[in-house]
């Protein structure tokens, strides 16, 4: 009884001296610190005496001091970011183009009359329409924007931008009453969510570490960059005039990035202040200097080790779900496929939210990776709006010379400017793919956390796209 009472003592006392902390304010870690550092520049000034030295000029202070100050940090970080996004816009048409020319319109007709030729329709189907159109469109889809994106986004990390933008963004996460080095495990949360999950190991606080890990899913990924991309350029940048396209569109994705940013934060708080209340740590972030750029290393690195990593990855999970979006779509029930059920069933609830019956299929079949939602969309579109036949001679019956052909297939699916938008949030908001979830599992150790981290973003996205789709109702 003696011990049990005792060990209720302590945590009284843990308590009032938790619940002291917050009275105190978020700001009293830094306090301390500072007032640390001050003693300690005043005893070295009066111990440390350097003959004839004077102050060198220090080009990396003098950066540091624009880069990171309050006034231009977070507009330079944003005109870099929409920078990238319209470097990779503007340049990734026109081979994207030439890689659907090849792949699609040039070798599937090819391999299609091979195939037919040497064995029965639905293996040809399965085979040609099914696996090789999969792993063809997230090639010719995917591939120019990530050759584009990768070693930009390398660049930047290499220079050593990244720290910077983690301490801009430092007090930020304070104030939300997570721990500082969040903005770390955000920024490798853009490259892929695992890794940022993984990163989060960083953080020496349980509680702030499973927030990081929670929240890291509204960080777009690798796999998502492409879908934002290419929807943006579609339905946002196709409302101007070609001339201002690129930028508008750039000015899309950049917006849907920041969200996530902010949903991150708002999440955090929420979190912070709830089920995972606790005082915020501080922790001293050391800015790497700036380093010249080292071309070939930057292009190897996010060629090699990112761009074709990613695109392996979508390839090795593509043509299995290709194989399934061929089976979905021939498989009958009472002379209806099993996609258009599916897609007839869910249409109507998935139009309440701006969404379509072939998004939500497309996400279920896409749980893998992010990576193949844009293909499985296509496939899903073309099959089922007839664009594309069953049996011996079928084919693809459009061109996809360029982005256009991508439009063309998606405006007939039936597809609006509210679609392209709520698409563009519900690849923010919605749940991380595979293998994210089993490395949050494997960090947390809990089905609870995993479950939590897994369906909140789904709850988020199903939110924000239903408000989105009713004011759009209301006012058009």
């Amino acid at each position: 009884m003696k011990e049990v009472a005792k060990n209720k003592e302590v945590e009284d006392i843990l308590g009032m001296a938790n619940d002291l902390k917050w009275d105190l304010g978020m700001g009293i870690h830094d306090k301390i610190v500072s007032s640390l550092y001050a003693d300690a520049a005043q005893i070295a000034r009066k111990t440390v005496s350097i003959d004839g030295e004077r102050p060198a000029f220090s080009f990396e202070r003098k950066v540091d001091k624009v880069v990171t100050s309050r006034l231009f940090g977070f507009p330079i970080m944003f005109v870099l970011l929409a920078l990238v996004f319209w470097i990779t816009i503007s340049g990734a048409n026109y081979p994207s183009g030439l890689l659907a020319s090849l792949l699609l319109d040039t070798l599937h007709p090819l391999l299609k009359s091979a195939a037919d030729g040497i064995m029965p329709w639905w293996l040809s189907g399965v085979l040609v329409d099914g696996a090789y159109l999969a792993m063809a469109w997230v090639i010719a889809v995917m591939l120019p924007p990530m050759a584009i994106f990768f070693p930009l986004f390398t660049l930047l990390e290499d220079l050593g931008y990244l720290p910077r933008v983690a301490f801009n963004m430092d007090s930020l996460f304070r104030k939300a009453g997570a721990h500082g080095k969040q903005a770390l495990t955000m920024s490798m949360g853009f490259g892929c969510n695992a890794a940022g999950v993984i990163a989060a190991r960083v953080i020496d606080s349980p509680r702030e570490r499973l927030i990081a890990i929670i929240t890291n899913n509204f960080s777009l990924c690798n796999g998502r960059w492409p879908t934002q991309i290419l929807i943006a350029t579609i339905f946002i940048g196709g409302m101007v005039s070609p001339f201002w396209a690129g930028i508008v569109s750039t000015g899309a994705v950049v917006g849907v990035a920041v969200l996530g940013i902010v949903f991150s934060l708002i999440v955090s708080w929420g979190l912070s202040r709830t089920v995972l209340k606790g005082e915020a740590s501080t922790f001293s972030l050391e800015l790497p200097p700036y380093r010249p750029p080292r071309i070939f290393q930057t292009l190897y690195t996010s060629l090699i080790d990112r761009t074709l990593f990613v695109l392996w990855r979508a390839i090795v999970f593509a043509i299995p779900a290709g194989i399934v979006i061929w089976l979905v779509s021939n498989i009958t029930i009472e002379g209806i496929s099993l996609a258009e059920h599916f897609i007839d069933w869910s249409n109507p609830f998935a139009m309440i939210f701006g969404l379509n019956g072939v998004i939500l299929l497309a996400y279920i079949i896409a749980i893998p990776a992010n990576e193949i939602v844009i293909p499985t969309i296509l496939m899903l579109t073309v099959l089922v709006t007839g664009m594309t036949g069953v049996g011996e001679g079928s084919g693809v019956m459009f061109e996809l010379d360029s982005i256009t052909g991508t439009e063309q297939i998606l405006r007939a699916g039936g597809w609006t400017l509210l679609t392209g938008i709520n698409l563009m949030l519900f690849s923010l908001l919605h749940n991380p793919c595979s293998t994210t979830i089993y490395t949050i599992y494997k960090e947390t150790k809990s089905v609870k956390w995993t479950m939590v981290a897994t369906v909140l973003p789904i709850v988020l996205g199903f939110m924000v796209c239903f408000f989105t789709a009713q004011l759009w109702y209301l006012f058009t």
